[in-house]
């Protein structure tokens, strides 16, 4: 075996509030894109469950075309993975749970197409089960295994790497191999399923042109005209990435301050390492990319999402932007705003504060000092309303 092979699992953050949720509601659902690890959590929390996969056609089709016998053959407590395979299991699942109401934690569910997935739950299971997203691995997560690579190997290997959990189990795999195959598998599995893509070939430069804008303002009319495509088809495919947890849309923040404010969102892939993929770029090009700015504003956004979803999910980020200023993350949490701009440099100046400054004055409720989250070796002050914050270090100032 290499010794590249990590053979511990990581503890996951939202393991707790799994357990809570199936402590409270008579199912749970656990969304999330392709091998960011809801199995293995699953199996690991609940091993006395009954588990079973629809990600087998026998499976699937049981469930599908006689969901009452697929129960009687798997009775609770059980977990159902991919259970978005068969939509009639759903009003079986919810007569199932009526019956015996009182009783929580009898199903986990497992998805990762996420929009089909809540149709079902919304039309079946709505108010019988709790509902929680399972992204890739965090630094928090990783721990010491993180830090120890990314002072033996550097940021720019940590950035190609990413976070899915397989990468980190075996440190050997080639993220290149990896994030191939998992293109490959995305696109033959989930998109044909998802929609009808008459050209995988024309998603595949859909993609890498979307990971172009990881970072900036989402533009449909760009993208069109870029991959060939029209306008709606844009809209049909950002979906499907949506959907299957492959990229979010960070919405602005709005406030009335009377100015006029961008109503766009933002577009950021989910998963760095998939990003750089995409991007074509390795441990030795990323840093010399003219991207790279952007890469590091995607890496510290999945960042703030997974701490924020462990630790505050009513907590939001969202960005600013008017005419003359814009602000890469306003974080609200514990009723308190927090204003960051991403930064790839490892030390700011303090024209890097001055948007900041500007919009903290326009938002009663932002507190000081504001942020510029960068690859400092060490967190500190710039003036007492300035700070320079290792990015890596994020949660420790939100």
């Amino acid at each position: 075996m290499s010794e590249n092979i990590t053979r511990t699992e990581f503890p996951r953050e939202i393991s707790a509030a799994v357990r809570r949720f199936a402590a409270h509601f008579p199912a749970v659902v656990v969304t999330g894109a392709r091998q960011t690890g809801k199995t293995t959590l699953l199996t690991r929390l609940f091993p006395q469950y009954h588990y079973v996969s629809l990600d087998l056609p026998a499976q699937a089709q049981l469930a599908e075309e006689d969901p009452r016998s697929f129960l009687l053959g798997h009775p609770p407590p059980l977990v159902v993975d991919e259970v978005q395979y068969a939509p009639k299991l759903f009003r079986y699942l919810k007569v199932e749970i009526d019956a015996n109401r009182d009783a929580n934690g009898r199903f986990i569910l497992t998805g990762s197409q996420k929009f089909s997935l809540m149709k079902e739950v919304s039309d079946s299971l709505a108010g019988r089960c709790g509902v929680l997203e399972l992204e890739g691995l965090s630094t928090e997560e990783l721990g010491d295994t993180f830090h120890e690579y990314e002072r033996g190997e550097g940021i720019a290997r940590v950035l190609v790497r990413g976070f899915m959990p397989q990468l980190w189990k075996d440190r050997g795999l080639r993220p290149a191999d990896y994030f191939s195959s998992y293109q490959a598998t995305y696109l033959e599995r989930d998109v044909r399923q998802l929609l009808n893509v008459s050209s995988l070939r024309d998603f595949d430069r859909f993609m890498r042109a979307t990971a172009v804008r990881s970072g900036h303002l989402l533009n449909k009319t760009e993208l069109s005209k870029e991959v060939g495509i029209s306008n709606r088809t844009v809209t049909e495919w950002l979906s499907v990435l949506q959907a299957s947890n492959q990229i979010t849309l960070l919405e602005p923040h709005f406030t009335n301050v009377g100015k006029r404010l961008v109503k766009t969102p933002k577009l950021y892939f989910n998963d760095v390492g998939l990003l750089c993929f995409l991007l074509g770029l390795n441990e030795r090009s990323v840093t010399d990319s003219y991207l790279i700015g952007s890469i590091w504003e995607t890496f510290l956004f999945a960042e703030l999402r997974k701490y924020l979803a462990s630790v505050a999910p009513e907590a939001t980020v969202r960005f600013y932007r008017d005419q003359s200023r814009e602000v890469d993350f306003v974080i609200e949490k514990d009723a308190r705003t927090t204003l960051a701009e991403a930064k790839w440099k490892e030390l700011p100046s303090r024209r890097d504060f001055r948007p900041l400054l500007a919009v903290q004055r326009l938002l009663p409720a932002a507190r000081l000092p504001v942020m510029v989250l960068c690859r400092t070796a060490q967190s500190f002050p710039m003036a007492g309303d300035m700070l320079a914050v290792n990015g890596l270090r994020v949660r420790e100032h939100v």
